[in-house]
């Protein structure tokens, strides 16, 4: 039996293991054995001990993984952050001490993990999915089954091996051969799983349309919460970026783009408010001859502002608007704004922005293209909506320039690989500092740029009207994992009084 110190110091190591599995590290293979230190560690312990063991796996993991949280504002705000995170592990930590003895451990594990996220991602303050597991994946080979059950699902299978792999464990020690079958069946499924949804190679499929998108990069003239102390100078950026790319497509040196996206925040000068803001942005439109999609701050009523990303035409100017949906808790908006303000010296610095509503797609060129702006591309139901009304192409505008060179814009790229699969659309990101891509269908980063560099991307990427089961099934596989570990711990409970 493993003294306390031990379990404590094997339950922070599993939460390391899976923090070393997630990008920019390709090591997503750690996930799963991660998964099997923590249910042995976690096994016939009681629900008390079970959570606080989960709870310094918990910090295990977010502790390294959020550090661009407080680079700029401190270290507070970041550990606030993972102490809280690391809640939801001290939960599935209770539930995995409650289900591990069933019938079928894995799965019931492997449910309840699903659950868990499933609530981190939605509560409180609407939730915060960074950390998930399947978003450590994207270099794996379980990726493809994003398709299948999107995001939870690939939680749910890393979950169900890595606890196949705990319970094979323990029948070797125990010296149980005959208990093998049913790991050995777990893993044999999986694998056939992954192998028929591999895709098998040969390039678009037959007839299938597609647009040439320009990404731009164009860079910020600093580093830090203060990056747009020179606002102008990142508007200036992106124009200027797109004005010379006009010029290579003058001269010949690249072919002319279907359409361009900027970043979020490429333009934090209200251009309905700036004629010379909108001027610049009318040139480069003009220049480029083709629709932008131009982040803007726009300013709103009683000192408000909306996120918004605006069609820009060459000749009409601006157009269709998506405003931002999802808005970061104590970034663009400040929850229980009074006490925060008493409470640290930063928390006045955060906006005061308004969420925006609809589907979050816009008609750029003709075609239908979902906007996951910067943070929405965390959140499964917003992606899942806009494709879902239609849209055949994901564009995810980010701002990531106040996190510096952290790693938090590959773990926002990992995020996006994972839609990919997922809704099996390509991916266009454009980010002011880096890192833009351009990602297909198959997760596979075709291009991408460096971090603080201006640059452009330009790429044929396919269209795509056709849906994966991911996308037509939504959130209902976290419904009924939810549901079922919930069911389970009534007749747990109902047993447990039976008895006494």
């Amino acid at each position: 039996m493993l003294h306390p110190v031990l379990r404590s110091a094997a339950a922070v190591g599993a939460g390391g293991m899976l923090y070393l599995s997630f990008p920019p590290r390709q090591l997503w293979f750690l996930a799963p054995l991660a998964i099997a230190v923590l249910v042995v560690t976690l096994r016939g312990r009681s629900l008390w001990a079970a959570s606080g063991y989960g709870y310094l796996a918990g910090l295990g993991l977010f502790v390294p993984l959020l550090p661009w949280v407080g680079i700029y504002v401190g270290a507070v705000p970041w550990l606030v952050l993972a102490a809280v995170q690391a809640v939801a592990f001290g939960i599935f930590g209770a539930l995995a001490a409650a289900l591990g003895r069933w019938r079928g451990a894995p799965v019931w594990l492997a449910g309840a993990w699903v659950a868990v996220e499933a609530v981190r991602s939605r509560i409180p303050f609407g939730g915060f999915p960074w950390g998930r597991i399947a978003f450590g994946q994207p270099d794996g080979l379980l990726l493809p089954l994003a398709a299948l059950a999107g995001a939870p699902g690939l939680s749910f299978v890393v979950v169900l091996l890595g606890a196949a792999l705990a319970a094979a464990a323990g029948a070797v020690v125990r010296r149980q051969p005959q208990t093998l079958a049913g790991p050995a069946a777990t893993v044999a499924v999986i694998g056939l799983l992954v192998w028929t949804m591999t895709p098998a190679g040969g390039g678009d499929d037959a007839g299938e349309r597609a647009v040439t998108v320009a990404v731009v990069q164009g860079n910020v003239p600093r580093l830090g919460l203060d990056f747009n102390a020179q606002r102008r100078a990142v508007l200036d950026n992106h124009v200027q970026r797109t004005l010379d790319l006009a010029e290579e497509i003058r001269s010949g040196r690249v072919v002319r783009p279907d359409v361009v996206v900027w970043p979020e925040n490429s333009s934090d000068i209200d251009p309905f408010g700036n004629r010379d803001a909108a001027a610049q942005i009318d040139r480069a439109a003009r220049a480029i001859g083709v629709p932008i999609l131009v982040g803007a701050v726009i300013a709103g009523s009683n000192g408000t502002s909306r996120n918004t990303l605006v069609v820009w035409d060459p000749v009409t100017g601006p157009g269709q608007e998506h405003d931002k949906r999802q808005l970061v808790p104590f970034g663009e908006y400040l929850p229980l704004r009074e006490l925060m303000t008493q409470l640290s010296s930063y928390a006045s610095r955060a906006g005061n922005f308004v969420p925006g509503t609809g589907n979050g797609v816009v008609d750029l060129a003709g075609e239908p293209v979902a906007v996951a702006t910067c943070y929405e591309v965390a959140f499964d139901d917003l992606v899942t909506e806009s494709v879902r009304a239609g849209a055949q192409l994901i564009a995810v505008p980010t701002n990531n320039a106040t996190f510096g060179r952290t790693e938090m814009t590959y773990q926002q790229l990992a995020m996006s690989r994972v839609r990919a699969v997922e809704h099996g659309r390509a991916v266009v990101i454009a980010a002011t500092s880096g890192v833009s891509a351009v990602i297909e269908p198959d997760g596979t980063v075709a291009q991408r740029t460096a971090l603080f560099t201006p640059d452009v991307l330009i790429a044929r990427v396919p269209l795509r009207t056709t849906t994966t089961l991911a996308t037509r099934i939504g959130a209902a596989g976290e419904g009924i994992c939810a549901a079922a570990v919930l069911a389970a711990l009534v007749v747990r409970t109902w047993r447990s009084r039976q008895r006494t």
